[in-house]
């Protein structure tokens, strides 16, 4: 197993160039700082990628579920990751150093399992959860469905909701937070046990399949309380002085009965306590003043953690409310969300005025949040840029950053480490890479106008369906299809350049040629060519654009094993030449039906990214709207009439507060609009989204102005139909999807018909599509298949019983 060795210890000065001597200084005042009093270096991360620097948890997931190794292969690798991600913090002079942050899955999900909160469909019987349960409950078996997995607040991370009733029996059934203490000070490393809080717990939880919606989540807080008196006894004679409880959901616009649920939990909690020092934990967002008074007037909890990266109005609330005496403030100034270097100066100019506030022995220097959002060490890149290497920091940087900080504040500032990060940041402000004139100039030029198409959908669908002449109940497939290994062999080899352009071209066109024959052979209506030369969604096209850049190693958990790559957008955003044409017009001559091109649209490709963070936002997706509408532009005059623009992460980047979403919706619906507002009535523009709630934003939905949007529906138990059922007019055509790909289980054509049916109650025959609830690329073909045959079945019984009708 790889250590996962921080970047700023890894390279001798000789072979670095100025802006990387700041790896060199790292280095030396690592062993200064060894020597130095560590009292009131106060440092403390929050959570930590659990994947490994090189996948290396995905691999042995993967291995374990095929087959390939055993429970012991599996739990080997993990202890070793375990191990090194402790070491290394322990190493670095971290002081509060995480544990049972690592899943094999989920957190919440650990949470789940700890509480002994499982589904009867899984068939337990009580005692500690093994991993066929626990896998069961995250992706299904032959027999049951798996849980429902949303969006984990405004993150790309999926996590697997608790599925709770007014009966379910909580009982202490997974002692992982105890074991993994241990394991920790076997090694000699005291750490602090995280939690999942009780309150964001429930919060995040939702009523299980036939309860009524209206049964108060928070009704089982007296229920769960005892098994976190049970774990907390565990801990304590285990030997831990702190735990920390994570309640994320303390930044949302909460009422003040739940409000009321966070003194109540931690009131009862108090005794069980005693002895111990407790830590609050909040991130992604500002507190409120209601949340922010409720915390800290708990007189049981010892300190209480903010994001003070995007919570730039929770610090004006430190600095005017004051804060309690006594209590520890950890201050998460080194973000956690994003992989720009830290601008040191500036973030001591803040802790200088938090210590006025608070005083040096109670302030903590943190991450805003785990650093499991962002990539998780640059030693692995010896392939980036180095002026753009310079400007970053990914999660084994940010380690060294928050200690070098909390050793500034005791009064101990490597002074050489400071200059490097200043001439890095002022590096980057300067670079003429950053900037593109013209660029600025188009996306500013957008922001006063109202991009739309000048047919209303309707008369658009008329138009689209005289040219396509599709079925009621058309079927289609949302992008993707399987990604053998020969197909990424091929990709790598080409990449590397060793098979020549026209030996790639051919091998690609082959997999398109398979891919269209199966889905005519399968009588699907609109097909699509499988993105067999695409490795990612996002980064395919960001590899196309300018102002981009890319790492090999750069993997973030996205859910279980599946993990993502995110481009770096480091400066103005264009397109120099088509993207998609040659593949798309390719896979069209193909066939005679309707062939979708396949593009990624502005806002996902942004919230997907990691965005530079010297500009608005929306400034940068103004800029990638207009490259997509160059691309949308050239598939029609190329002969594409079906043009699919996926918005998969629209709903993401919402913010958590309501009082900020408005401004969002309307540049991010904005964004999408720009991007085919020009294009004939008879071309047919799809959209896609996946895993996420979406009945809070239907309106801004219907706003999009597509005309057809496929949309995540099986997992979630129909959630979406019920903003239909509550009167919501939808003209365009839609696709709620009728089956979850994220399992390996195949619905049968009854289950599949059935999920239609009840799509027909609320949805006209006219508007509805058949398809998955997302792309293929993670299955295998033994699995797509015999779903698509189900799916493809499904649509023509019904197709039939509706004619006779």
């Amino acid at each position: 197993m790889p250590s996962i060795s921080l970047f700023l210890l890894a390279r001798p000065s000789a072979l670095l160039s100025p802006p990387f001597a700041i790896a060199t200084l790292a280095s030396s005042s690592r062993h200064h700082r060894l020597h130095l009093p560590r009292r009131n270096m106060a440092s403390h991360i929050i959570g930590y990628p659990r994947i490994g620097p090189k996948r290396e948890l995905k691999f042995a997931l993967e291995s374990f579920w095929d087959g390939k190794s055993n429970v012991d292969d599996l739990k080997k690798v993990a202890a070793d990751l375990r191990t090194s991600i402790w070491k290394q913090m322990a190493d670095a002079g971290i002081k509060y150093i995480p544990s049972n942050t690592f899943s094999y899955y989920d957190q919440m999900l650990d949470t789940t399992a700890m509480l002994g909160a499982i589904p009867l469909r899984y068939g337990w019987n009580g005692g500690e959860i093994e991993f066929e349960t626990y896998f069961s409950m995250a992706r299904g078996n032959a027999s049951v469905p798996a849980m429902e997995m949303t969006k984990w607040f405004d993150t790309n991370y999926h996590y697997i909701v608790p599925e709770l009733a007014p009966d379910t029996k909580f009982s202490y059934s997974s002692h992982k937070a105890v074991s993994e203490y241990n394991e920790a000070k076997a090694l000699g490393i005291d750490t602090i046990p995280v939690l999942i809080g009780p309150v964001t717990y429930l919060l995040l939880s939702k009523p299980a399949k036939g309860e009524d919606k209206s049964f108060s989540l928070l009704s089982l807080l007296g229920n769960v309380l005892p098994v976190y008196k049970e774990v907390i006894a565990e801990l304590k004679s285990s030997g831990a002085s702190w735990v920390q409880f994570d309640e994320p959901t303390l930044v949302l616009d909460l009422d003040s009965h739940q409000l009321q649920a966070f003194s109540k939990a931690y009131l009862e909690l108090e005794p069980s306590l005693s002895g111990l020092n407790v830590l609050i934990e909040t991130y992604f967002a500002d507190v409120s003043s209601e949340a922010y008074r409720t915390i800290t007037t708990l007189s049981g909890v010892s300190g209480f953690g903010f994001d003070l990266v995007r919570g730039s109005k929770t610090l004006d609330l430190i600095k005017s409310a004051g804060f309690p005496s006594g209590k520890y403030l950890f201050a998460g100034i080194v973000d956690g969300r994003n992989i720009w270097a830290n601008d040191l100066a500036a973030s001591m100019k803040m802790l200088n005025s938090l210590e006025a506030v608070v005083g040096r022995d109670k302030l903590v220097v943190s991450t805003s949040c785990s650093l499991m959002h962002t990539a998780v060490d640059l030693v692995n890149e010896d392939k980036l840029d180095n002026d753009i290497k310079s400007w970053l920091a990914f999660a084994a940087q940010k380690v060294f950053e928050v200690n070098a900080l909390a050793k500034a504040l005791a009064g101990h500032k490597d002074e050489a480490f400071f200059s490097a990060n200043a001439a890095a940041q002022a590096s980057r402000k300067s670079s003429p890479r950053v900037t593109n004139e013209e660029v600025q100039k188009a996306a500013s030029a957008l922001k006063g106008c109202d991009h739309r198409r000048a047919t209303n959908v309707r008369a658009r669908l008329d138009a689209q369906q005289k040219k396509l002449n599709l079925p009621i109940l058309p079927t289609t497939t949302i992008g993707s299809f399987p990604q053998t290994m020969d197909l990424r062999r091929v990709r790598r080899e080409h990449k590397a350049k060793k098979i020549s352009e026209e030996e790639y071209v051919k091998s690609i066109k082959e997999e398109i040629g398979k891919v269209v024959k199966l889905q005519e052979e399968l009588d699907i209506d609109v097909l699509v060519h499988g993105e067999p030369e695409r490795n990612d969604m996002v980064e395919y096209f960001g590899e196309q654009l300018s102002g981009f850049a890319f790492t090999v190693n750069g993997w973030v958990q996205s859910y279980g094993s599946r993990c993502v790559k995110p481009p770096i957008i480091y400066g103005d955003v264009s397109r120099p030449t088509a993207m998609t044409v040659f593949w798309s017009t390719m896979a069209q001559s193909m066939t005679s039906r309707p062939m979708k091109g396949m593009l990624t649209g502005p806002v996902t490709i942004l919230n997907w990214s990691f965005v530079r963070n010297d500009q608005p936002r929306f400034e940068t997706c103004y800029q990638i709207a207009l490259a997509i509408k160059k691309e949308v532009e050239d598939l029609e005059e190329a002969g594409i009439k079906v043009i699919q623009i996926d918005e998969a992460a629209l709903r993401e980047g919402l913010p958590l507060r309501k009082s900020e979403q408005a401004f969002y919706l309307d540049w991010a619906v904005h964004a999408f609009r720009i991007t085919n507002c020009g294009v004939k009535d008879t071309t047919q523009i799809h959209t896609h989204m996946c895993y996420s709630n979406f009945n809070d934003i239907i309106h801004s939905i219907i706003d999009m102005d597509a005309d057809v949007i496929t949309i995540e529906n099986s997992r979630s138990d129909e959630k979406l139909l019920s903003a239909f059922r509550g009167g919501i007019k939808y003209s365009a055509g839609i696709g709620p999807g009728v089956y979850d790909i994220h399992s390996p289980r195949i619905p049968s054509m009854e289950e599949i018909a059935d999920r239609i049916y009840k799509m027909l109650v609320v949805l006209e025959t006219n508007t509805l599509w058949v398809n998955p609830d997302c792309g293929l690329k993670t299955r295998k073909y033994s699995e797509v298949k015999p779903a698509l045959t189900n799916m493809v079945a499904s649509a023509k019984l019904l197709r039939k019983q509706l004619g006779s009708a």
